[in-house]
This record gives structure tokens, sequence and C-alpha cells, in this order.
């Protein structure tokens, strides 16, 4: 098993980095501009954090990006987050299925990045079931093309999600805290979206805003944690995929 104290070296040595994100995070807390009031200015902090989030895996270093498909993939997909915040700022404009596209091309690179090993059929089908009942609670109020794009983006985060939690193993030599952030991140990241849902579709819920971006806002940065455990090369990472 992975010693507690290697845990919380490797932790440590990643939180320098984290800085920026952190701060740009309690800025916009702590500015908490109206959501009534869209603009480009309220865009920019929104989506500041995500952009930290950026600096960080580049603070790795290009080849370690070139170098690793995974961390590449979540790299993308933060860049495709950060256009589906801005599209979201606006979405009572008309703007919020440009989002949900956005968000839905940022699951697929996710899931990507997680890849298909190993299976864990298990954890797919308890996943599957949980989507299927959150889909039925939303679907009566759902109406027009969103019966279908909300279906369409549940089964996607979904995906992702059972991607993100089947490498996830708390015991054994093979016990990686990377794991954990990216089961983890995914878990808050659903969470985030369902509350999305349910405030927008259903029924408002109590203080939506600060839940939704507590939770996004976390889950990001699990998952970008997530991509810093690929330091072996490229043709290593193939016969890992392998294995």
């Amino acid at each position: 098993m992975v010693s507690p104290v290697t845990v919380v070296q490797e932790v440590k040595s990643e939180g320098p980095k984290l800085v920026p994100f952190l701060k740009a995070t309690c800025v916009y807390f702590v500015l908490w501009l109206p959501s009534s009031s869209p603009s480009w200015v309220s865009a920019l902090i929104k989506c500041l954090p995500i952009f930290c989030l950026w600096l960080f895996l580049l603070a790795h270093g290009f080849r370690f990006l070139l170098a690793h498909p995974s961390a590449s993939l979540i790299f993308v997909g933060l860049i495709f987050s950060a256009v589906g915040d801005a599209f979201l700022i606006w979405q009572d404009h008309g703007y919020f299925e440009y989002g949900l596209l956005m968000f839905a091309v940022t699951h697929i690179l996710y899931a990507s990045a997680f890849g298909m090993r190993p299976l864990a059929l298990r954890t797919g089908l308890v996943i599957g079931v949980l989507s299927c009942l959150s889909y039925a609670l939303l679907y009566p109020w759902l109406s027009g093309a969103f019966t279908y794009l909300v279906g369409v983006y549940v089964a996607l985060i979904s995906f992702m999600g059972w991607r993100a939690m089947a490498g996830l193993r708390l015991v054994g030599a093979a016990w990686r805290w990377t794991e954990l952030a990216a089961g983890s991140g995914a878990l808050l990241f659903i969470i985030s979206d369902l509350t999305i849902a349910l405030n927008k579709f259903c029924f408002p819920v109590p203080y939506s805003r600060a839940l939704i971006m507590s939770t996004y806002y976390a889950a990001q940065m699990l998952i970008a944690l997530s991509a810093v455990e690929n330091r072996e090369p490229v043709e290593d990472y193939s016969l890992k995929k392998a294995n």
C-alpha cells in the first residue's frame, strides 16, 4: 500500500501550483457579481479559476502535456469548460444550449482521458441506474428539445463519472491519490450539474448558485489534479493502458 506520507508529499508538491486557482475562486465568491446582469466582466471573473487550471497543467511543461494523452485531453476539456462557462453567463438570453454542448464535449474528453481500463461493469451499472432515476425525475419538467438534450447530457456525464470511478482503488499496492481525485471530481461535477437542472427545470434550489459553483470549481480542480499522475512517457502510457 502507498504510504500516507508519500501521498501527503505528492499533494504538497502540487499545492503551490494551485494557489492562483484558489485565489481566483476566492475572487469569484467575494465579488459575487449578480447573475441577473451578465457582462464580459462577470464572464471573465467566472472563467478565471478555469484559466488558472490551464496554468496549473501548463506549469508541468508543454512536454508533459504532449507526452501524456490523458493530461492533454483534460487540458482541452478545461478549454471547452471555460467556453461553456461563458455561454452560461448569458443562459437566459438563449445561450444555455451552447453551454450544454460545450460541457457535453468536456465530458467526452474527460471520459477519454480516464480510459476504458479497468472496465468496472458493476460500477457502471450502479451509475447507470442512478442516472436513469435522475433523468426520470427531470423528465416531467422537460419540454421541446430539452427532453432529448438533457437525456443525452445525462448519459454523457454519467459515462464520464463511470470512467472516473472505475479506476478507484482505495487499498492495495496500486492505490493512487489521483484516482481518488478523479472519482471525487466526477461525483462533484454530477452534483453541480444535477443542481443546475433541478433549479432550471424543476423548482428553485435554496442557495443554488453557491452550491453549483462551489462543487463545480472543486470538481474541476480535482480532475485537473488527476492528470498529474501521468508521469510516464507516451510509449509507457500505451503499455499501461494495455495492462
